[in-house]
Parts: structure tokens; C-alpha cells; sequence
């Protein structure tokens, strides 16, 4: 199945300058138009990798996460990915393939590859292939719990877990998850939001779990706070705790990595 990529280069000098890059108190909308070649960066010991920055942690937002769209040319990658030993993250490739060697164990990521890496683990991840590579990754800092043993790594495929529908949806409004919620060692679920041509999220969602959607596919009108917003396959959206939530789908199937915090107390000021 295709997936949205950013696809670089520059608009011409003729395209008109309007667009839909919006940044409020309560969310935050990057449009596919604006990954461009001229917002790109480099990181630390990952040699012919660039990658777009669309989430960090950002004073005054309360953001607990990360997320990089990298792009990795072939023999590119790295042998030193990680800098922090606290870090857990997710990778989710959405076009070409990449080697991922885990505690010393390779795994082949194909398009709708998907890794959990938790923290301190030893990992690699290398484009042997001939064409370039691109893949989501979400990083956050992994909060410990006494008692509590933090997760193993594991590797999938997106088509190798079922779609759980909502109930009374009629299986038009679904969730791939890859860990199940009452799984206490996770803080963190990055999962597949699903809605079929017209289905809706009938309701403003108004959680403290905050958010950052990538479109992979299809488009919507998303309530987003005060606002209805249109988004479709490559834009990225960026709620902060509370910020009210819902959609409508549009006329194909809609799709979306999604980033939530979980599993853990409130941070308390004192």
C-alpha cells in the first residue's frame, strides 16, 4: 500500500505563496508543501541521511516526544543511532528497505515495517538496498516505574496485525495497534488510525494524552480545537494535551501514525 513521503525540491517561483501551515496555543498543522529540501537536517554518526524535524520537545507546549521523517540513500545509515541510553523509540518505514540489526539479530523492514526499541537497547539500522530508504522515527524519554520492567524490542509489519474496529462503527473507524493498552510497561503507543470513505470520529476527543498524526494516506476535514482544518497524505498535525479533537473522512480511506502518551501519573510541580 503507498504511504505519503515528503517530496522534497523547491515550489517554483511562480506557485503562489498561500498555504495551509498553521501554528496556534493548541495544535500545530505542517503541510506536506513546506518538507522541502530547504528545511531538512543532519544528525550525528548517520552518514547519506537527512531527515525533516516535525515534533520535538518545545517549551510552553508540554510535548513529550519527537518524530523525524528520515530519508536514507543507499549504503547510508548508521552504527551509532541512539545518543541517549533513556531514549525508547519507534521506527515505521514508509518507503524502500532497510536492515535493522537488534541485540545482534537482523531484520529486513520493508514498507509498513514497524520496531519498538526500548531504552539502552543496541541497535543499527543500514540501506543495503539500491534504492533510497524513508521511515518515521519517535523517540521520547522513557519513564520508569518502580516495580516495572521496561518492554523488549519487537519487530513487525503493519499487515501482520489485524485492524481492531470501534464498536458500532460498522468497521469503518479502527485502530492497528502494536502493544495492547493495558500494557503498563509502555508510556507510549505509536498505532494506525484507520477510517473508511465518510466514517466520522463523531465527537470532539478532549484527552490529556497529546498527539502527533502523519497522514499516510487519504484526506479529511479534522476538527482541531476551535477550528476545521483539511488535511491529506503527507501533512502532520500536533495536538497538545486537551486540545479538542474529530474528523470527517473524505472519499477514500483516510489513514494515520499517531503518537499518544500513556500509563503514567501526572508530573506534579512539587
Amino acid at each position: 500500500m503507498p504511504y505519503a513521503t515528503p517530496k522534497a525540491g523547491l515550489p517554483g517561483q511562480m506557485d503562489l505563496h498561500t498555504g495551509r501551515a498553521t501554528f496556534t496555543e493548541a495544535y500545530a498543522v505542517i503541510p506536506h508543501g513546506v518538507m522541502r529540501d530547504i528545511v531538512t537536517s543532519y544528525l550525528p554518526h548517520w552518514r547519506d541521511t537527512r531527515l525533516w524535524v516535525i515534533a520535538r520537545p518545545l517549551s510552553g507546549f508540554a510535548e513529550t516526544f519527537s518524530q523525524y521523517v528520515v530519508e536514507v540513500q543507499p549504503g547510508g545509515g548508521s552504527e551509532r543511532p541512539e545518543p541517549n541510553a533513556e531514549a525508547e523509540g519507534v521506527i515505521f518505514v514508509v518507503s524502500g528497505q532497510l536492515t535493522l540489526t537488534l541485540e545482534g539479530k537482523a531484520h529486513l523492514l520493508e514498507e509498513g515495517g514497524y520496531a519498538f526499541l526500548p531504552p539502552g537497547c543496541v541497535w543499527s539500522l543500514v540501506n543495503k538496498s539500491t534504492a533510497p530508504a524513508s521511515f518515521h522515527w519517535v523517540r521520547k524519554r522513557y519513564e520508569t516505574v518502580e516495580g516495572i520492567s521496561p518492554p523488549e524490542a519487537f519487530v513487525t509489519n503493519e499487515n501482520e496485525v489485524d485492524i481492531r474496529w470501534m464498536p458500532g462503527t460498522n468497521d469503518t473507524w479502527g485502530t492497528t495497534r502494536f502493544v495492547e493498552p493495558d500494557d503498563l510497561r509502555h508510556d507510549m503507543h505509536v498505532n494506525i488510525v484507520t477510517l473508511e470513505p465518510g466514517a466520522v470520529i463523531p465527537f470532539e476527543e478532549t484527552h490529556v494524552m497529546e498527539h502527533g498524526l502523519y497522514v499516510l494516506e487519504g484526506k479529511a476535514v479534522y476538527r482541531l480545537n476551535r477550528d476545521w482544518v483539511e488535511v491529506e497524505a503527507g501533512d502532520f498535525m500536533w495536538l497538545r494535551a486537551f486540545c479538542p479533537q474529530a474528523c470527517y473522512a473524505g472519499p477514500q480511506r483516510f489513514r494515520y501514525l499517531l503518537y499518544k502518551d500513556v500509563n503514567r501519573h501526572a508530573k506534579l510541580p512539587f
